[in-house]
């Protein structure tokens, strides 16, 4: 990434290109009409290995909300790690393994900055019979934006087969690979986990393509917050539940039903009677962005807070989330914004601020 530009800052305990030659601004326009690169190899994956599906997807569902029994193979489910009070230590993709002889094997991609915490959590709570495997060895690279499937077909036709949140293993170019047809910024793309002494291969294969641009954090910031996509550690902690960061999606009917993950009690609660607080979108109505931390007020009274927020470059403007009292989650409710002093006026609105454009099929 320094060959490319790329200025490095330290993230996660990794070193990170923040943003190339281009720039945040058009780096996420980019990616927006076109396709980006990012490396995200910081990330955490690993293997949680059971005898069988019904168990290691079971041993899963004991800690996080989510329904892994009934993932096919090739499936991928987003879901959360929760403590025993019901709040959200991070979130995680889960992925069933699409070959027989992988029976029983569940993918997990959880985030880097809580990546040592999450793995030990997992570990600890698996029962006998099922160990966490985890793959320091494997690189994870994302491609993402509109023209993502017009690169990757000639070099890899099956990934025109996959559609948002599936996966297969398959050879882009003559390099082994893992794809999943998800991401981070809203738009269609994959990302794809390799063993790391190929990642530079495979990074320099896509970059032949001049519809691909390597793009840094910043960019990768601004395009998860125009999708309404949360960062962990700051758009929810261990102290807020699913249902208070409005992921209350992540929780199927089958786990509303049974329970059995921690903090049951208080998140069926909430999801019958509410919270006293909401994660929701807000426009700042002025130009000036607000960043996270930012208090958010109602005649003179302290309502809430902004999460996470700075500039939209395809909304044209300034975006926020944060939590405000439930009762003013209501898109139109006016709202000020505490920024350095001084007054700023603001709006709830609808998530996302940009539509979201994941393939279907």
């Amino acid at each position: 990434m320094e060959e490319l530009g790329g200025k490095m800052v330290p993230f996660a305990g990794y070193a990170m290109p923040v943003q190339f030659p281009d720039g945040v601004l058009k780096e996420h326009k980019w990616t927006r009409e076109n396709c980006g690169l990012f490396d995200v190899s910081h990330m955490g994956q690993a293997f949680v290995v059971g005898p069988d599906h019904e168990t290691s997807a079971r041993a899963l569902e004991a800690m996080m909300p989510g329904d892994f029994a009934s993932l096919k193979p090739g499936q991928q489910r987003y879901s959360l790690l929760l403590n025993e009070e019901g709040g959200v230590m991070d979130d995680l993709m889960v992925t069933r393994s699409i070959h027989p002889h992988f029976e029983g094997w569940l993918m997990i991609v959880v985030n880097a900055a809580f990546k040592k915490e999450d793995f030990a959590q997992i570990a600890a709570r698996l029962p006998e019979g099922v160990r966490l495997d985890p793959a320091p060895d494997r690189a994870l690279i994302a491609v993402q934006g509109p023209k993502t499937a017009e690169v990757l077909a000639p070099l890899c036709g099956e990934s025109c087969d996959v559609i948002f949140m599936q996966s297969r293993a398959t050879k882009i170019g003559d390099i082994d690979c893992h794809i999943s047809r998800s991401g981070y910024t809203g738009e269609d793309g994959f990302e794809i986990s390799v063993k790391a002494d190929k990642a530079n291969d495979l990074a320099r294969l896509l970059l032949k393509n001049k519809l691909v641009k390597p793009i840094g954090l910043g960019a990768r910031d601004s395009l998860r917050l125009e999708a309404g996509l949360c960062l962990s550690g700051h758009d929810f902690d261990e102290k807020r539940s699913p249902i208070e960061a409005s992921l209350s999606w992540a929780i199927p009917k089958i786990r509303r039903q049974s329970g059995g993950f921690p903090g049951a009690a208080r998140i069926l609660d909430e999801l019958e009677n509410g919270t006293a607080q909401k994660r929701v979108g807000l426009k700042p109505l002025g130009r000036a962005p607000a960043r996270g931390g930012t208090n958010i007020h109602l005649d003179g009274e302290h309502v809430g807070e902004i999460t996470s927020g700075g500039f939209g470059p395809t909304f044209n403007g300034p975006v926020a989330m944060g939590y405000v009292r439930s009762d003013l989650a209501v898109p139109g409710t006016k709202l000020d914004l505490i920024v350095r002093g001084k007054i700023h006026p603001a709006e709830v609105v609808k998530l996302p601020f940009v539509p979201q454009n994941y393939y279907r099929g």
